[in-house]
């Protein structure tokens, strides 16, 4: 069967004023799509970028005809009010793409219960309660589609020990692919999209630092993944998709036109199915890093925690506490167990054993030896957490500041 194209086709997307979600809008609009911006952002955000006015003039400009809406998809009115909107203007809905979402990677005792209702009510409530209200009008497209932004459903409990209310929450999306692609089968296509790299997103900045976008692909790779998703029968259903895997199906073989640095090391995507202990070997293998450049690898200290923190002390300076303003402590096990921290948030700084002399904003607990590799250039803060080998409670934006100290020491060691 001939595959189908977007044109006049009116896509509901939420989340769509930025990221993942206005690259799908933006790749319909070129095919001359109507395409919904269901998001809450209409003033600008101090942080992140675009609106759902500034996201609609670039889908009229690529092509495409916008309807923005202010929506927050745990308020059923608005959900409700846009979609009557869409039907008004364009005469129906034919495809929906749940891509809007929450995340707060952080393990039961440091989840507050007002994120894990906010992930619960966006991630799954907000998914369902959207489709929901979608599919009476989906039910009356010649090509009707659901699309879910989250990941394949993996049981092992690797993905969740770190972050249980995170991967409960997206799994929840994942689970309304599974349950209504059987339900609906034969009359929509529901499927799931997940990225088999990290993408480089504004909420990736926030979370990640800046300087993780040399190990990440740009959001074009999803838009052209969910393309090839949406432009199938609706036969096509109850898939868990990988962008890399559709798009090679498509006949795309260069990969390093969406690499946001090509020919560095990619960052895998959390829920796959290949270990995070050896995702991070592999990642060591490559000198792989969100901060240090590079190269060949300097060798890794051999002697005590006191010696590291003998350099450390050596680099403290104003100018890092003034970026950093963040007071750390580590609970190391092991070999060299103990109590260390380090103060990048008052006077000049310092850093020793034992207790921080204020009340840390970041408690680190892991094996000194891999202190030791982390430090050195050898272990990865964000592959350590991904792997369980490093737990981290606190403010995990400054636990990745932290790396432009590691960065700093690569050249003393």
């Amino acid at each position: 069967m001939q595959k189908m194209k977007l044109a006049g086709c009116t896509v509901f997307i939420t989340g769509a004023s930025r990221g993942i979600g206005k690259a799908i809008a933006l790749k319909a609009a070129r095919d001359g799509a109507n395409v919904v911006i269901a998001a809450k952002t209409a003033d600008p955000h101090p942080k992140l970028p675009g609106t759902i006015y500034t996201a609609a003039a670039e889908i009229e400009a690529a092509g495409g005809k916008a309807l923005p809406c202010i929506v927050d998809v745990r308020d059923e009115k608005q959900i409700n009010e846009a979609v009557e909107q869409a039907v008004e203007k364009f005469g129906g809905i034919d495809i929906l793409v749940n891509n809007a979402s929450a995340i707060n990677l952080t393990g039961t005792l440091e989840t507050p219960m007002k994120k894990v209702d906010l992930m619960l009510g966006i991630n799954l409530r907000g998914t369902y309660l959207t489709s929901k209200l979608c599919i009476p009008h989906l039910l009356k497209s010649r090509n009707p589609h659901i699309l879910n932004l989250s990941p394949p459903l993996n049981l092992n409990p690797i993905w969740f020990k770190n972050h249980t209310a995170y991967t409960m929450a997206k799994y929840g999306m994942s689970m309304c692919v599974l349950g209504m692609a059987e339900e609906f089968r034969g009359s929509i296509a529901v499927n799931a999209l997940w990225p088999k790299t990290a993408i480089q997103t504004a909420a990736m900045d926030m979370l990640g630092g800046s300087m993780i976008g040399k190990q990440c692909r740009k959001v074009e790779i999803m838009a052209d993944a969910a393309y090839a998703i949406l432009k199938k029968p609706s036969s096509f259903t109850g898939q868990f998709v990988i962008d890399e895997d559709i798009l090679k199906k498509e006949g795309i073989k260069d990969f390093d036109i969406y690499a946001v640095e090509p020919g560095h090391p990619l960052l895998p995507d959390f829920f796959l199915d290949q270990e995070p202990e050896d995702l991070a070997k592999q990642m060591e293998e490559h000198g792989a890093t969100p901060v240090f450049k590079s190269g060949k690898a300097d060798s890794v200290p051999m002697g005590p925690i006191s010696d590291m923190f003998n350099i450390i002390r050596g680099i403290l300076s104003p100018d890092i506490v003034k970026t950093t303003q963040g007071v750390y402590r580590f609970d190391l096990s092991g070999e060299h167990a103990g109590v260390w921290y380090i103060d990048l948030k008052n006077d000049a700084g310092s850093a020793g054993s034992g207790e921080p002399p204020v009340k840390a904003d970041v408690v680190m607990t892991l094996d000194s030896g891999d202190f030791v590799k982390m430090f050195g250039g050898k272990l990865k803060p964000t592959m350590a957490f991904m792997s369980g080998k490093l737990k981290i409670k606190g403010d995990m934006g400054l636990a990745i500041k932290l790396e432009k100290m590691m960065a700093m020491m690569k050249s003393k060691l």
